[in-house]
């Protein structure tokens, strides 16, 4: 006999109270019921839907339809929650040989494409919804739907059905084990994702790059795009150049001087002429393409170097980004930042951490790649925070149903560990890695030489830093000899 509580849980209601049940911010949604039509039989068959939050990753809408008429059933996962500000895109390296790796879990939204190169194969988003699924299974329900119209196909063009057949043999291979592949998911919407089973260690496997979204892929995820940027860009070009990129201080200043007054000239041109001025330029927005503000902040840090603050905000979605970016000319050197994190006190240093610095604690066998956490500026409490959020964004089958009790637990320990740090158990330490030496960590005294705590090591770079920074390709002899050529004449007119 059904409880009451479980009739309450799975009820026929109509889309719309659906909609407005999925939207809310609940916990513990109930299944609902939906009467939805057949595609094959024609007659009404029933649609579940449940919203449920994957640990550490993010709300999804499982729906699950079936006929009871014909039997046709097919299920789906959709994203409830909100695009991501960047695409993402994951590179798996699946060797021949081990099934470990075709087990490994994957989030594919319906808006990614599935590829693999070394078979020149391309799954589109629209030929396999979002799904919940593993490496094995995606690879395994793509044969068989290729598979599925081969009979057909002999009868009317023997030739592709011969190449088809010569290509699932392949495919079939990957899916089995048989043959090395590298298995990549591209979602410019930022919502898949490959399971990562040595979180939150590296995975020297699996490589996870973010980037900007284009005007075509905002379009294809249903964003309204601006002609001027969909359109010819010569056009909007010229229009950049036509609007002011001004600042705070030029605004001031004519203000100031059209109103002739010789005592706020002053104040505004001293003012807005200091290194600390406010730049505005118009850009466009990463989360929906439209056209918003960037303010850019220059200031010099003590003991540091000249850095860029900039601020983007959108007034149509509410979407605000700041990132920081360094400035001057590219260092010769790269720079290991070591501190000893002994006292209170020591959590509340600032931190500078560039989009090219990787981060090591030791104590944890914690390291995290350059890019991972992107350019920031913070404290070292607000670092290890960083990090357990991105973590626990990243690495969304954590507490899946599937993960094994090892792997629980080490999780759990790892967890523990890093809550540690913040309640100073015991002594621990912070390496800051940049090989364009953009990072940095505050003292705690005046004289930063005082400063025993902390220390910094200069060292050469290697050539594969320098080739994936792209400083080997630089060619700056044009450049040298235009300032040669300038400084010259300078010289020529002082001596005339």
């Amino acid at each position: 006999m059904e409880t009451g509580s479980n009739k309450n849980k799975e009820q026929i209601v109509d889309v719309r109270s659906v909609v407005e049940a999925v939207s809310a911010d609940d916990s513990d949604a109930p299944l609902y019921q939906v009467e939805s039509l057949c595609m094959r039989c024609g007659d009404n068959g029933i649609t579940r839907f449940l919203l449920t939050l994957i640990p550490h990753f993010r709300k999804i809408l499982l729906s699950a339809f079936e006929c009871p008429h014909c039997g046709e059933r097919n299920n789906e996962v959709q994203f409830a929650g909100e695009l991501q500000p960047k695409g993402c895109s994951y590179h798996l390296e699946v060797p021949s040989g081990d099934p470990k790796m075709l087990n490994r879990q994957v989030v594919k939204s319906e808006s990614a494409t599935i590829k693999i190169p070394e078979l020149d194969f391309e799954i589109p988003p629209e030929a396999q919804r979002g799904t919940l699924s593993t490496v094995e299974g995606i690879l395994v329900r793509a044969a068989c739907e290729l598979e599925a119209l081969q009979e057909e196909r002999k009868k009317v063009n023997p030739q592709t059905a011969e190449a088809i057949e010569q290509f699932l043999l392949k495919l079939k291979a990957c899916a089995n084990g048989d043959l090395s592949f590298t298995f990549v998911v591209d979602d410019p919407a930022g919502n898949s994702f490959i399971e990562n089973p040595f979180a939150p260690s590296h995975d020297p496997s699996l490589s996870i790059k973010f980037y900007e979204r284009t005007s075509e892929q905002h379009s294809l995820l249903g964003y309204l795009v601006d002609s001027s940027q969909a359109g010819d860009h010569s056009n909007g070009a010229d229009q950049v150049q036509r609007e002011p990129h001004g600042s705070v201080g030029a605004s001031a200043g004519h203000r100031a001087i059209a109103q002739s007054n010789s005592s706020e000239i002053a104040e505004a041109l001293f003012r807005y002429t200091a290194p600390e001025e406010v730049m505005t330029f118009p850009s466009t927005c990463g989360a929906c393409a439209t056209s918003c503000e960037t303010r850019m902040f220059v200031t010099k840090i003590p003991y540091f170097q000249e850095v860029i603050v900039m601020a983007s905000t959108c007034d149509t979605c509410g979407y605000r980004s700041s990132e920081l970016k360094p400035g001057g000319r590219i260092p010769e050197k790269g720079k290991r930042i070591t501190l000893c994190v002994r006292n209170i006190e020591d959590l509340s240093r600032d931190v500078i951490k560039s989009d090219t610095a990787s981060v090591r604690i030791p104590e944890l066998d914690l390291e995290l790649a350059s890019g991972t956490l992107g350019g920031v500026v913070t404290t070292v409490e607000g670092l290890i925070t960083k990090i357990s959020e991105n973590l626990e964004g990243v690495h969304g089958f954590t507490f899946g149903d599937s993960l094994d009790e090892y792997k629980r637990s080490k999780w759990i320990d790892f967890k523990s560990k890093l809550k540690k740090l913040l309640t100073l158990e015991g002594p621990w330490t912070l390496i800051l890695d940049d090989a364009l030496a953009n990072s940095f960590i505050a003292p705690m005294i005046d004289d930063i030489k005082d400063d025993h705590q902390l220390t910094f090591e200069e060292y050469e770079r290697s050539w594969e830093q320098n080739e994936e920074l792209g400083l080997n390709d630089i060619d700056t002899s044009s450049a040298d000899a235009a300032y040669n050529l300038t400084d010259t004449a300078v010289k020529e007119r002082l001596e005339g």
